[in-house]
């Protein structure tokens, strides 16, 4: 009846107004302080209160039903919270634990870290448990439950809690004298080009994961803990009022500290989410091109002028067109170039040409006499072709030259899209992932939205990547310049720029326009209030933020990141690594011609999906290069994650309001 009666106790504690208040938010400092304060009410009770000879039995059992309903409501508000942050938590540990170097693996002793986690969650649902059969349980059982709770056995849960503690704040001494926090901090500065772009979290975001899978396990720890000792009460084993005051103090002290420490963590911490080279590239799936823009084509010195003469060498044509096809000769076998034609060069009078198969490319690799050989020889379906320069007159030698061709048609995507792509921000929806995407030939970068909650969280029921505009280049009152940029020789240069809103905005949307010859990004922000989630006036002060830095400017000019004799970017053997910063441009350009016979544009535009694992707001965007030397590498977005470490306060100051 006793174990009946201390439940009753806390369901008369537990009024509307002071309960947990467990939202899908996940607020673990706000649980925690809530549970402080209905365990401390429920004290008060305990301790001659109320008499359990006074309570009828008939209002007892009716009290019974409604208390082990808000028991039962309680639970599944806070398995909800243990879904969504274990799942983040654990899946973060376990990460860290299988790509950390063994040096850190084991100084962080992580898999201790792990089994207390997981001991602690299993202790926790026997009392839930214990919640459910309550009819049916012996004294004995329960009391040798509390008795596990708070033993001084290490491996009690009072141990296990101070155990994570002691991992997760720094001792001062011994293996421990860096906390876990900090040396997680640190370890993830030295690993996050190899491991973090495929975490779907951000430094900081799995930081603040690990934070909140330790809070939680000693809030769960704490309950339980406060739990036994009123159970020993009621059992008439001691009073343990001092007891619980101790376990109370240090729970705070505890909880304190280790938001100390996940903040000071975080403020150091990157917020840059990417994503690395998927396993396997997937055109159109894991990345998207750019066709045809500057495309390798071998075109003889008479057709490149318009009076069909062999009076010049190669390199005088540097900006021409194709004029016409002497004799029928090579001319009419290959598809001929209708657009502009640049940077010829002679390497060798006679020559192999295998021609492709297919429209992306003109030839599979040229072999010239002299033994140079441009592209792969891997055979060639079509059959190769002799093609030899020849003398006219004796005086003039009618040169073969390896050219670049930029010319638009059906067979280049040389689209980018200009139209704004922009949150739906009259339902409070904010930008929360990026991605490169081709429709129609036009290049998109598309956004996921979701809805903004109540400190920084987002409603995942919300959550999708909104359809990208839906035209075409021939529609009418479609306009290049205004709906679309078409690349060219002269406009093929992308801005790279990390773009940060202002304190207290978050991004709804983004776009590129045009700075002279250049792409560039900007990022569309709306001001927003964190308490309660909602953007402020987002028609009338909402904005967008550039970083207009051109490469002649006399502040911080741009420069270029240059390929270097560039390969396919999917060719590559390693993965690729950022190799940008802001303030810088790259431009479209062919591949290399020893190694691709110059015959695909670089770099790619990565298409992966990027967003995180708990979709969060952003505080930034950013356009940057990532690859490997000799290749091409990917264009690719970056997320800015939303900096929660500035809103991190300690939960239970010295001073405080007694509870009452």
């Amino acid at each position: 009846m006793r174990f009946l009666v201390v439940f009753s106790l806390l369901a008369l504690a537990l009024s509307p107004a002071s309960s947990f208040g467990i939202h899908d938010a996940l607020d673990v400092v706000g649980v925690a302080k809530d549970v402080v304060i209905w365990i401390a009410k429920a004290w008060n009770l305990i301790e001659g209160h109320v008499e359990f000879s006074d309570v009828p039995l008939p209002l007892l059992e009716k009290t019974e039903k409604q208390l082990f309903a808000k028991i039962d409501l309680i639970n599944t508000k806070l398995n909800h919270l243990s879904a969504q942050v274990d799942a983040v938590g654990t899946n973060t540990i376990s990460m860290m634990l299988n790509n950390l170097p063994e040096r850190i693996r084991l100084e962080l002793r992580l898999n201790d870290l792990l089994n207390y986690h997981d001991l602690v969650g299993n202790a926790f649902q026997t009392m839930q448990k214990y919640v459910q059969h309550r009819d049916t349980l012996e004294e004995s059982t329960l009391k040798n439950y509390a008795d596990s709770v708070v033993s001084h056995d290490p491996n009690s849960v009072t141990g296990m809690i101070e155990s994570i503690y002691t991992f997760a704040v720094p001792s001062g001494r011994g293996i421990n004298d860096r906390g876990i926090l900090h040396l997680m901090s640190k370890s993830l500065k030295e690993v996050e080009g190899d491991m973090l772009c495929n975490a779907h979290q951000s430094p900081q975001q799995v930081l603040f994961s690990l934070y909140n899978a330790i809070a939680l396990t000693e809030l769960k720890g704490y309950s339980m803990i406060q739990f036994a000792y009123m159970l020993k009460r009621l059992y008439g084993e001691g009073n343990f009022t001092m007891e619980a005051q101790i376990a109370r103090e240090r729970f705070q002290e505890r909880t304190n500290k280790i938001i100390e420490a996940v903040k000071a963590a975080m403020d150091s911490s990157s917020r840059d989410l990417w994503k690395c080279d998927p396993k396997r590239h997937i055109s159109g799936d894991t990345y998207v091109e750019v066709t045809q823009l500057l495309q390798g084509y071998i075109q003889n010195e008479v057709d490149l002028n318009s009076e069909g003469t062999c009076r010049e060498n190669c390199a005088e044509y540097s900006y021409t067109k194709s004029h016409g096809c002497f004799q029928n000769l090579w001319c009419q076998k290959q598809r001929r170039c209708h657009g502009k034609v640049i940077n010829c060069r002679y390497v060798d009078s006679d020559m192999w040409i295998c021609p492709a198969d297919n429209q992306s490319r003109r030839y599979e690799y040229v072999e010239y006499e002299n033994g140079r050989v441009l592209g792969r020889k891997q055979g060639c379906r079509k059959g190769t072709s002799k093609v030899d320069s020849w003398w006219r007159w004796l005086f003039w030698h009618c040169s073969y030259c390896f050219c670049l061709c930029d010319e638009q048609g059906i067979n280049s995507d040389r689209y980018i899209n200009l139209r704004p792509s922009i949150a739906d921000v009259q339902n409070n929806m904010v930008v929360t992932g990026l991605r490169f995407v081709k429709n129609n030939r036009i290049i998109h970068l598309q956004i996921q939205e979701g809805k903004l909650l109540p400190r920084g969280n987002i409603d995942m029921s919300t959550v999708h990547w909104v359809p990208v505009e839906d035209y075409r280049i021939t529609d009418s009152h479609v306009a290049n310049g205004q709906d679309y940029h078409t690349l060219t020789w002269e406009k093929r240069a992308v801005d790279l720029d990390d773009l940060v809103a202002d304190d207290g905005y978050v991004v709804t949307g983004v776009r590129f326009k045009m700075i002279g010859s250049h792409l560039n990004f900007e990022i569309y922000i709306t001001p927003f209030d964190f308490e309660t989630g909602e953007l402020i006036d987002p028609q009338t002060k909402s904005m967008y933020k550039d970083n207009p830095n051109t490469d002649s400017s006399l502040h911080k000019p741009r420069t270029r990141v240059r390929l270097i004799n560039p390969d396919i970017s999917t060719r590559s053997p390693s993965p690729s690594v950022p190799d940008s910063k802001s303030d810088q441009y790259i431009e479209f350009t062919n591949t290399d011609m020893d190694r691709d016979a110059a015959q695909t544009t670089v770099p790619f535009l990565d298409a992966q999906p990027v967003d995180s694992l708990q979709p969060v707001p952003l505080s930034g965007a950013g356009i940057f290069h990532k690859g490997q030397k000799y290749f091409g590498g990917f264009i690719a977005p970056k997320l800015i994650t939303y900096d929660f470490s500035k809103h991190l306060q300690v939960a239970f100051p010295e001073t405080e309001p007694p509870i009452n």
